[in-house]
């Protein structure tokens, strides 16, 4: 189950959530539901797909109703939609999407393809998610704006790679890298021994609230490739694997 933001608009970013519904994975949604709640509480306007893959078999003849008679599919939209009503959610702020596939894993990739990715103009992929999205193995900045380009198709869409290494990047460090209009913007870091979870999330929270106050998107990217390290210095000195986020530093400002 994972989380994804990509921008409607500067300020409207789309928050993915892949919901199974599967018996037994109750502590699993409550979890992913719990971030979810977190995650839009600091994205302004930010509205929430909720998706689940129905498999589907290879060979055999696909049921459209389950064993007590009730068709699968209302039954699934009812389930998502049980779901989010915690989150007390308006209309137009949460949509409700299944598919039908043999692999959950394909499933997710296409909604986010031919879904979300259509009606957006900005998207924060690490680089494998990029890779995954665009169908082009990513070592050099050609490479970079041939998997940006691929991606974006005939529409206008910014992207900002996270967690990039390639040929060029300095030994010990890790890049974040603005592709807008076949145009690099290049933003590197020291690469610190911790992974902690939710860093892309907050990455895209921070982009829309600079895009939010005014700020160029080169800046807004700038501002909040600073501020994410300062968290992850914070939380690697305090031995945590939750981010420590407050007070959430501020760029150019001592603590």
């Amino acid at each position: 189950m994972r989380r994804k933001a990509i921008s409607l608009s500067p300020i409207a970013p789309i928050v993915l959530a892949a919901v199974s519904l599967r018996p037994g994975l109750e502590d699993v949604r409550q979890a992913l539901l719990d971030a979810s709640a977190s995650v839009l509480a600091n994205m302004p306007g930010a509205r929430l797909a909720c998706v689940n893959v129905i498999p589907t078999s290879l060979i055999a003849v696909d049921e459209n109703v389950d064993a007590a008679g009730d068709n699968i599919h209302v039954q699934r939209l009812v389930e998502l939609r049980n779901w989010a009503r915690p989150l007390q959610l308006p209309k137009g702020k949460v949509t409700y999407h299944l598919l039908e596939s043999r692999n959950v894993a394909d499933g997710i990739l296409d909604v986010v393809q031919h879904r979300l990715l259509p009606a957006a103009n900005l998207t924060t992929p690490n680089q494998f998610e990029l890779e995954l999205l665009s169908g082009v193995t990513i070592a050099d900045t050609q490479s970079l704006r041939t998997a940006c380009a691929a991606l974006a198709g005939q529409r206008r869409i910014d992207v900002v790679a996270t967690g990039c290494t390639l040929a060029d990047t300095a030994e010990g460090q890790v890049e974040t890298i603005l592709c807008a209009d076949g145009q690099l913007s290049r933003f590197a870091t020291p690469r610190l021994p911790i992974r902690p979870s939710g860093t892309g999330d907050l990455l895209t929270g921070l982009i829309a609230a600079h895009l939010a106050k005014g700020k160029a998107m080169q800046a807004a990217v700038r501002l909040a490739v600073e501020t994410i390290f300062a968290v992850l210095v914070r939380t690697q000195d305090a031995g945590t694997a939750e981010m420590r986020l407050v007070p959430l530093p501020i760029p150019g400002r001592k603590p």
